[in-house]
């Protein structure tokens, strides 16, 4: 005989459990009961004896974690219901009532309304200690950035200077011991002197941090108190910081744990590495997939799995017409957190995957975040059937041989960041441990110098072309005017522009970082070019070592950026022409009978009349073909197609008014009394 048993679980209040048989009458219902030995065993004993119990509820917190095992030990069968498709069946049934005696039947009875949407519940849940372990980690990671970036608020109290002493990351070990001593005081910092704090930041830092970093710590010392002199409190605000630094500190000796005892419940619970054989999933993350995900062999098809994890879009179909949607988003969250950090780097390391990420990005226009939603779904699929099969992937990322730098005459400094002209196909590396966000290594495709502009008597200063001298406005930052020089030169060779994202450090700190770099390494040779050809031969000899022969360690096998940018798809000019430049411009007519148009970058005047001086016009613009219309009764003043080779577009006419119109008499200058 089979029974199911209903329960609405409580976390405070006491639950309340119905008990229905195959047809689905109730053999009782409404029966209170807490989460205790006797009161389990009670209700237990209320079953008929002989009965297949199938236990159906609703996660409520963790209240159902200790029930659930309590009824399994006792060889029921436990199914856990979503708590949106039980809500829908209670309002479907029972719309304007809720009570836990109505939840507990609606329970009872599922096992009739919707059979196959049924699964046991296996595992522990949230008491399972690798996803506790991972829940916890998640938290004090989140706990330790918002404290970095506390710190960071603080620091520039101090000044720009002190950031840029710390090397920009603030959640390393060595920032964190020295202000966390009490050393944001800039007093403290100049009575400690040179050669002490040079000799403590290197032992904090186990010698990756010298007589250089002290340099750098006490200039920024001083610009703070020439900053301020007497009208900050330096003790008080560096107790505050040594406060936030110990508790970073502290977070990160936890984190630290952590990641020991996750490493040591992954290998028992995956001793052959099949997690970690899949592109782009770490450790880390491979817990965290595992201990959100379950048991990847509980699903029954690969497409329940994807659905599982809410990345699948939505459908919305009726009849002959159908449309998706965005990502259902119904799974676990932070299942899906990980599986898009995973494809995130799986698509630099896996050449399957950059293909179908440059399809999707340069083919279908699909933006960064969605190209991942489609790649993770897909990384989840491999990850199961590995684990079905019980075998680790096998990589198609091609092997690249370790290479040691060659002997050269030029010495460059620690890894760079993205040039000023990027490959398009050779997308950053994921950094490794004890390096900051700067090890992202793409290839440098040009340096053009050029003499910069003097307004001195010096006509020789050199420095390295940017951009922004070359057209009327800065590149990808549109003005009033709509579409720059450089936009439209880019629209006319079907080229699609990606603008960096605004307020987003970290996006235009790549640039920045490859021009520090370069400017350092320039000021370093011995011989300081006099010339535009010698700074272009420096420029060529830096750009060879930099992308042919020296490896970065942020690129797999510690590759060349030459070697990864060969390896990566490359982009390719598109058809723009329906990108066409529509604007809808309010303006009115001048006192001469003129408008004004930015078109590329450049301004044109265009000839209306003095017939409707001070007229409030719109201008209807697409790309050259301008339509100048009355703003009040609509009529056609003038159409044309702007001469770009010109600046003043005439009308045609004959200048003066046009033939039969009347003049006014005119005034005497001096009349007759």
């Amino acid at each position: 005989m089979q029974m199911t048993l209903g329960i609405d679980v409580a976390c405070r209040a006491a639950h309340q459990a119905s008990l229905a048989g195959e047809s689905g009458r109730f053999a009782w219902s409404g029966r209170k009961f807490r989460t205790t030995a006797a009161d389990l065993q009670q209700l237990w004993d209320s079953v008929p004896a002989g009965a297949e119990v199938t236990v159906v509820m609703e996660p409520a917190r963790n209240a159902w974690v200790p029930l659930a095992a309590w009824f399994r030990r006792h060889g029921a069968t436990v199914i856990m219901v979503p708590p949106e498709q039980s809500a829908d069946l209670r309002d479907y049934y029972s719309k304007h009532v809720k009570s836990d005696r109505l939840d507990s039947r609606l329970l009872a009875r599922v096992p009739l309304l919707h059979p196959d949407g049924l699964r046991p519940a296996e595992g522990l849940g949230p008491a399972d200690p690798l996803r506790r372990a991972v829940q916890l980690r998640g938290s004090l990671v989140k706990r330790r950035s918002v404290i970095v970036a506390r710190l960071d608020c603080y620091l520039e109290l101090l000044g720009p200077a002190w950031h840029a002493a710390f090397g920009g990351d603030l959640a390393l070990y060595t920032p964190l011991r020295f202000l966390a001593a009490g050393y944001a005081d800039p007093h403290a910092v100049r009575r400690l002197g040179r050669t002490r704090l040079a000799r403590l930041i290197w032992r904090w830092s186990h010698g990756a941090w010298a007589e250089d970093h002290a340099g750098r710590i006490l200039a920024a010392a001083a610009e703070t108190l020439q900053l301020w002199d007497t009208g900050l409190s330096y003790p008080d605000l560096a107790d505050d910081i040594a406060a936030e630094a110990r508790l970073a500190l502290a977070l990160c000796t936890e984190v630290r744990d952590l990641d020991t005892k996750i490493a040591s419940l992954l290998r028992e619970l995956d001793p052959a590495g099949i997690m970690t054989s899949v592109p782009g999933v770490g450790a880390v993350n491979a817990a965290q997939i595992l201990a959100r995900l379950g048991d990847p062999a509980r699903f029954q098809s690969l497409a329940g799995a994807r659905s599982f994890s809410g990345l699948v879009p939505a459908l919305a179909a009726s009849g002959t017409s159908g449309r998706h949607g965005p990502p259902t988003k119904q799974g676990d969250a932070s299942l899906r957190e990980a599986l898009f950090l995973a494809a995130d780097h799986a698509r630099r390391a896996d050449p399957t995957l950059a293909a179908r990420y440059y399809r999707l990005m340069v083919h279908e226009g699909k933006h960064h975040n969605s190209a991942l939603c489609h790649i993770a779904p897909t990384l989840l699929t491999r990850i199961i059937a590995c684990w079905r099969a019980g075998t680790p992937t096998r990589s198609a990322t091609p092997t690249v041989p370790r290479c040691r730098p060659p002997r050269a005459a030029l010495s460059l400094p620690s890894d760079t960041a993205s040039p000023t002209s990027c490959a398009p196909g050779a997308g950053p590396a994921t950094p490794r441990r004890g390096r900051a966000g700067d090890t992202r290594s793409r290839q440098a495709l040009r340096h053009q110098p050029a003499p910069a502009p003097r307004y001195d008597a010096q006509p020789n200063h050199l420095t390295p072309i940017k951009n922004s001298t070359a057209w009327s406005s800065p590149p990808g930052c549109p003005g009033k005017g709509g579409r720059n020089h450089l936009e439209a030169e880019l629209r006319r060779l079907g080229i699609s522009q990606k603008n960096g994202k605004p307020n987003h450090p970290q996006t235009q700190g790549k640039v920045e970082r490859f021009q520090q770099t370069l400017k350092k390494w320039l000021r370093a040779q011995p011989v300081q070019p006099a010339t535009v050809g010698e700074l272009q031969a420096l420029l060529g000899a830096f750009t060879s070592v930099c992308n042919t022969r020296r490896p970065h360690r942020s690129l797999p096998h510690q590759a060349t950026p030459a070697t990864a940018y060969t390896a990566r798809p490359k982009a390719r000019p598109g058809d723009r022409s329906a990108d066409t430049h529509d604007r809808v411009r309010a303006d009115r007519v001048d006192a001469d009978g003129k408008l004004t148009l930015r078109v590329g970058g450049r301004l044109h005047h265009i000839g209306i009349g003095r017939t409707h001086a001070r007229t409030r016009v719109l201008m209807l613009v697409q790309d050259l073909h301008v339509r100048v219309i009355n703003a009040a009764t609509g009529e056609l003043l003038r159409e044309l197609t702007i001469d770009t080779a010109r600046n003043y577009q005439p009308t045609g006419r004959p200048p003066g008014p046009p033939p039969g119109t009347p003049r006014p008499p005119r005034q005497r200058k001096n009349p007759e009394p």
